[in-house]
């Protein structure tokens, strides 16, 4: 007949394999699901940054690649849809350019 002991020892690795679940595997399969859903919402004219820090905007979609344009000068690249780290909002466009325009005040004022 098993004693006190063995039902502790067991139900400590039972918690522990609970709490690892938990705390380790459930975040990281949202997390997982929610890239996923990110990546299948891509559509033409869409902004992204890919998982190399190269930003640009989709001009075509396919089931497993995406092309983009990188600059003015229409530099296109094709790559694997895993590749995109995010989708850039419009908001997030409209922040980056009012932090470049307070840093080219800033150094303007500097200079005089």
């Amino acid at each position: 007949m098993p004693s006190v002991q063995q039902y502790l020892y067991y139900g400590m690795i039972i918690v522990l394999i609970v709490l690892f679940y938990v705390l380790l595997i459930r975040p990281q399969k949202k997390r997982e699901k929610a890239d996923q859903a990110m990546r299948n919402s891509i559509m033409t004219g869409d902004r992204i940054c890919t998982i190399g820090g190269i930003i640009g905007r989709v001009v075509a979609v396919t089931e497993e690649t995406i092309t983009i344009e990188t600059t003015n000068n229409r530099t296109r690249l094709k790559m694997y849809k895993w590749a995109i780290r995010s989708k850039i909002e419009k908001e997030d466009l409209a922040n980056d350019s009012k932090v470049k325009k307070e840093s080219k005040e800033g150094e303007d004022s500097e200079e005089k």
